[in-house]
Order: C-alpha cells, then structure tokens, then sequence
C-alpha cells in the first residue's frame, strides 16, 4: 500500500471476481472474460461456470459442459493491451518496452505524456514510476481520454493516484513543473520541441514516437535547430517471432514490423549549447564541376 492509500490488484494467489481471465482451448484460441459470481461463458464447445474458476489457481484446466479443455490464467500486460478497448491505435508492447527502456524511466520519476490515445503507454509508464511517481497525460480528444481512462481503471483495479489527465492540447495545457522525462506521440511533435525544452529538467530524456520518414526527419532537425537537446538518436524496432520444431528452425512467415519510429534526445543545462557531431561537406556532382568549367 503506497502512502495515499492505493493498492494495486494483486496479480498473484487465487483468482478472484472482478478478475480478466484468459481461456485458451485447443486450437490455441484466447477468450478474455472477467470473472462474475453466477455468470456463465458460453462457447461454441459448451458452457463455463465462473464460480469454477473463482478461488481456484491461475494455470489449471477445466472441462466444459461439452468436455471441451480450457486452460484458464491471467492475461499479460501485453494481452491486456491488444484486446483492450481502443479509440486510437495503440503504442504496441515492443515500442513501450523500449520507451521504458531506453527512456531509463523508473520508480519516482515525473513524466509528461502527450497524446494518450486508449491508455496502452500509459499503462506501461505507470508501472514504471509506481504510485511514488507521477505521470501528466495530455490529450485534445475527451473521447479518447474517456477510453484510457477506463482501460487504466481496469487493468490497476481502480483510478491510479500517480495519473492525471488533462484534455486539452500541449500548447495550451497547464504545465507548471518540471519534468524528468517527456514522451510526445502525436502528428506534429516539432511544433512542441520548444515547450518541451522549457518543463523538461537538465539531464532528462525526450522521447518521440511519430508513423512515417516525414514525420522522423522534420522531429529530428528541430531537436538539431534547438540548442537546449543533443544529438537525436533514432531508431525502429522489428518483432519476428521463430518456429522451433525439432531441427525445424526458422523465422515465421509473419512478423510484427513497422509501427513507429522513435527519437530520443537529453536536455542539456540552461546556459549551453548542444554539441553537435561534424558532417563531411557533400561532394559536388558532375554538373556543378561542368558549370564551374
């Protein structure tokens, strides 16, 4: 129990109501259900009590009315996120791993979130900083704001004392503290590099996560316009999964890609500019040689 009086829901011990469950038959086919005194789940290979499941350990199997198998356990995080109810795409689990990461974000930290979409980041920055943190998320669509904040309340068990919610846009939001890491996913994050430059601490992290190459070129030349960030770093990651079948070794033909790029630069101290790695001068090409003949 933290000092405001939150208590996470325990994610361990006897399974309980209220609780998201995942069944898995067979086949390898996941139900995600919440757990309800009296309720039924009815599939296409018979009926589930609930009652059968309440109380008993995550990780067992149970028959249903048609004898059917189910294995019965509590979702991931990464779970939770993709079956979760969204309104905007989510941050998929490998990019916020590696905005957790790569962020360095941990226990205690102040972040600023921008662009908070169904709650998948938020989810996962919470956990990072703990109930000792805090974590300001700013969002212009009360309606994406209504869906994280459902989501969150869900996967905590209740409203998390670390999070605030602001529906409004970064320009306009009330920001009146510093912060030890920012994280802006939204369409047009260069047009907030200034703002950013201004509540975020000396020594800590920006993080961008934008779609397309248009997007990461026009971020990554106004972090370089602006004094205050060092060299941007940027990045992608790919998740391919492998088929491991005896001596049957191989990437699987499907693979999760493409789904962002992400920029990382630090804020230096008030007072000092940036230093910035020196780039060859490009070689003219022919025609310019022909014209200066």
């Amino acid at each position: 129990m933290s000092e405001n009086g939150f208590v996470e829901s325990s994610r361990s011990g006897p399974l309980r109501v209220g609780e998201r469950i995942q069944l898995t038959d067979a086949k390898g086919k996941l139900h995600t259900i919440t757990l309800t005194a009296g309720a039924t789940w009815q599939g296409h290979k018979g009926h589930i009590s609930h009652d059968q499941i309440i109380g008993s350990s995550e990780g067992s199997i149970l028959l249903s009315t048609l004898g059917a198998p189910y294995f019965y356990q509590r979702p991931l995080l990464e779970d939770f996120v993709l079956s979760m109810p969204r309104g905007a795409t989510i941050v998929y689990p490998k990019d916020a791993a590696e905005i957790i990461a790569y962020g360095d974000i941990h226990s205690g930290d102040r972040v600023l979130e921008a662009g908070v979409g169904s709650g998948a980041l938020t989810i996962s920055l919470l956990r990072a900083v703990g109930s000792t943190g805090r974590v300001l998320s700013i969002e212009r669509r009360a309606d994406f704001g209504e869906i994280a904040t459902k989501n969150i309340s869900l996967f905590f068990g209740s409203a998390h004392p670390a999070w605030e919610l602001q529906i409004n846009s970064f320009q306009d939001a009330v920001l009146d503290e510093k912060f030890d890491r920012v994280v802006l996913d939204m369409l047009a994050p260069w047009d907030c590099v200034e703002i950013t430059a201004q509540i975020l601490r000396p020594g800590g992290v920006f993080i961008g996560y934008v779609t397309t190459t248009t997007q990461l070129s026009r971020l990554v030349e106004a972090l370089r316009a602006n004094a205050l960030f060092t060299e941007p770093e940027s990045w992608e990651s790919l998740h391919r999964p492998w088929h491991v079948e005896s001596l049957s070794v191989r990437p699987e033909h499907r693979m999760i890609s493409h789904t962002g790029f992400l920029v990382r630069s630090r804020r230096v101290a008030d007072g000092v500019s940036a230093m910035r790695k020196r780039r060859r001068p490009s070689k003219p090409d022919e025609d310019d040689l022909l014209d200066q003949e």
